[in-house]
């Protein structure tokens, strides 16, 4: 029973997974005729898909920025000996936590919120979740045009792209949202992906954050007095 069960789930993330990649390569096609109607020339018609940043073409602007790319990675990706202590760097107080479980905004608004939020997560496999709503707060402090076209293309590989072992979840109409958005990306291309990523975090993950080992081991640790020397 648990082997139908497991074949029907990875036959469905297969077909999920096909139509989404279908919706990519017909973005990208959209995106060539658009440039041919306001009269771009070959070339330009060329690099066109380099806008889409889907990741599932094969054209020669992703081959020649892949150098680039190896070493320009993701500042929000955990660096190695990170601490994974959410007690450590920021340090709360008995104060915050416990207004951490008033509600998910205060939990989002505190950097040491965020820190042990981050660690939950991790340890539910959904850690990208949080990366993508923070890089997406980044991309909105960004005023350089060029920066910001850098950035969206890094957020799209990172965490929209079904090619990605980091992609967050989103539905059709927000993936359709993206797609147009990529066609003029701005500081402000991922805000309905990041408001539904928020929404899942604050439904889901946040709830069994609050009655979590992670938060309520925080909890005690803080209100115990510190050991007599």
């Amino acid at each position: 029973m648990c082997d139908h069960g497991g074949t029907s789930m990875g036959s469905e993330r297969a077909e999920k997974h096909k139509k989404q990649l279908q919706v990519h390569r017909e973005t990208a096609a959209s995106v060539l005729q658009a440039h041919h109607r306001m009269g771009s020339t070959a070339t330009n018609a060329s690099n066109a898909c380099c806008f889409c940043w889907c990741c599932c073409c094969s054209c020669s602007c992703l081959t020649v920025r892949s150098e680039d790319e190896s070493i320009q990675r993701s500042t929000f990706e955990r660096k190695p000996g990170e601490t994974a202590n959410c007690e450590e760097s920021p340090k709360p107080t008995l104060e915050d936590v416990h207004s951490w479980s008033m509600s998910f905004e205060k939990v989002m608004k505190s950097a040491a919120g965020r820190s042990c939020f981050r660690q939950f997560l991790r340890s539910e496999f959904s850690e990208e979740n949080i990366m993508f709503w923070l890089a997406c707060e980044e991309l909105k402090k960004e005023t350089n045009k060029t920066v910001v076209e850098d950035k969206v293309r890094q957020i799209y590989e990172d965490f929209v792209s079904i090619l990605s072992p980091k992609e967050v979840s989103l539905d059709s109409r927000v993936r359709d949202v993206i797609n147009r958005n990529m066609l003029e990306p701005t500081s402000h291309t991922f805000d309905d992906a990041q408001q539904q990523i928020y929404t899942l975090m604050q439904r889901d993950s946040y709830p069994r954050f609050i009655n979590s080992a992670v938060y309520t081991d925080l909890v005690k640790n803080l209100e115990e007095p510190p050991p007599e020397p």
